[in-house]
C-alpha cells in the first residue's frame, strides 16, 4: 500500500484563514498576542519605532549579534553552558554556533511568519529592530521588536494605514515573507557562519529549515497543521531562482504508519549537529534518520 500523499497547497481564493476585529496595538499585535498563547515560552514585545531597544542585562541586540565580537562571544557562551550542564560535556565551538543560531533563527522566523500565516500581514524586521533575552534555564526567551511597516493584500481593512504596502496576490505576499526573512537573517548568518564552519548554502538550508520547521510546529498547536504543510509548500517549493536566496524547500512528505495512517515527515535541508552528542538519537527529520525508524518514532508519538 503506498503512502498517501502529502496535502496540496489550498488554493488562494480559499485561504481559511480571518482576521480578528480591530483591537489596540499594531496591524500584527493579535498575531504576536495569540503566538504567545500557544508559545507560553516565547513572549514577543512590540516597541515604537521611536522606543530604544531593550539594554539591560541578559539582553542581546540582532544587530550586535552581527557584528560579531563580544556580543556574539557571549551569547554563544550561555549556548555552551547550556549543553555542558544538559549534556554533561562540552561540544564542539561549531555545534555551539549551530545551536545558538537555531534559538536565535526560529524565534525571529516566526516574527514575520506568525503574522502572515494568522492574519496575511508581513512586516519587515530589519535586524535593527529586534532584541533578546534567554533565562538561565533557558524555558522562556523574551523577544522585543521595534515597529514598521508591513505588507497586506488589497482587501486587508488595514491597507491605508500609514507603512501598509499593498501587494497583489498571494504570491506577491509570499515573496515578501521569503524577503523580510532574508533582510533579517542575512547579517546573522554572515557573523555565525565562521563560526560554525559553513558555507552560504548550508547557512541558507538552515534558513529554511527554520521557517519550515517553525510554521509547521506553529500549525501543530493551533490545530492547523494540514494548512501550515500547505502553506510552507508554497512559501517554499523548492530550488529556484524565485525562492534564492533559501536552499532547498519544505520538502513535506507523508509515510504509511503501521495501520496505514499518514505520518507527516520532512528532509531537513540542513544539519542541526545534535548527532556530535548523542549518535544514537537523531532528529526524526534528519536525513540520518530512515524511513523505517521515522515510521516508529512517529507512530508511537501519535
Amino acid at each position: 500500500m503506498s503512502a498517501p500523499a502529502v496535502p496540496q497547497p489550498l488554493d488562494d481564493a480559499r485561504a481559511p484563514y480571518a482576521r480578528p476585529a480591530r483591537r489596540a496595538g499594531t496591524p500584527v499585535t493579535a498575531a504576536y498576542a495569540r503566538l504567545g498563547e500557544v508559545l507560553p515560552f516565547l513572549a514577543v514585545t512590540e516597541l515604537g519605532p521611536a522606543d530604544p531597544l531593550p539594554a539591560a542585562p541578559g539582553w542581546v541586540a540582532a544587530a550586535d549579534l552581527a557584528a560579531g565580537g563580544e556580543a556574539l562571544d557571549g551569547y554563544l557562551a550561555w549556548d555552551a553552558e547550556q549543553v555542558r550542564r544538559t549534556y554533561g560535556e562540552d561540544a564542539r565551538a561549531d555545534v555551539v554556533a549551530s545551536f545558538g543560531l537555531h534559538r536565535y533563527a526560529w524565534a525571529a522566523c516566526l516574527l514575520v511568519t506568525v503574522p502572515w500565516f494568522l492574519l496575511r500581514r508581513v512586516p519587515r524586521v530589519p535586524v535593527a529592530a529586534v532584541a533578546l533575552h534567554r533565562n538561565d534555564d533557558g524555558s522562556r526567551t523574551r523577544v522585543a521588536v521595534r515597529g514598521g511597516g508591513f505588507a497586506c493584500l488589497p482587501d486587508d481593512p488595514d491597507a491605508g494605514l500609514p507603512g501598509a504596502r499593498v501587494v497583489p496576490g498571494e504570491e506577491a505576499l509570499r515573496a515578501e515573507v521569503r524577503a523580510a526573512v532574508a533582510e533579517h537573517l542575512e547579517p546573522v548568518l554572515a557573523a555565525f557562519g565562521p563560526r560554525m564552519r559553513r558555507g552560504p548554502r548550508a547557512l541558507w538550508g538552515m534558513a529554511t529549515d527554520e521557517v519550515v520547521e517553525g510554521l509547521w510546529y506553529l500549525g501543530e498547536l493551533l490545530g492547523e497543521e494540514e494548512r501550515a504543510m500547505a502553506e510552507a509548500a508554497r512559501l517554499l517549493p523548492g530550488n529556484g531562482p524565485a525562492t534564492a536566496p533559501y536552499a532547498g524547500g519544505a520538502a513535506f512528505r507523508t509515510l504509511a504508519g503501521p495501520a496505514g495512517q499518514p505520518l507527516a515527515t520532512r528532509d531537513r535541508a540542513s544539519c542541526c549537529m545534535y548527532y556530535t552528542l548523542r549518535p544514537e538519537d537523531t532528529c526524526v527529520t534528519c536525513p540520518r534518520t530512515c524511513d523505517s525508524e521515522r515510521v516508529a518514532r512517529l507512530a508511537a508519538s501519535s
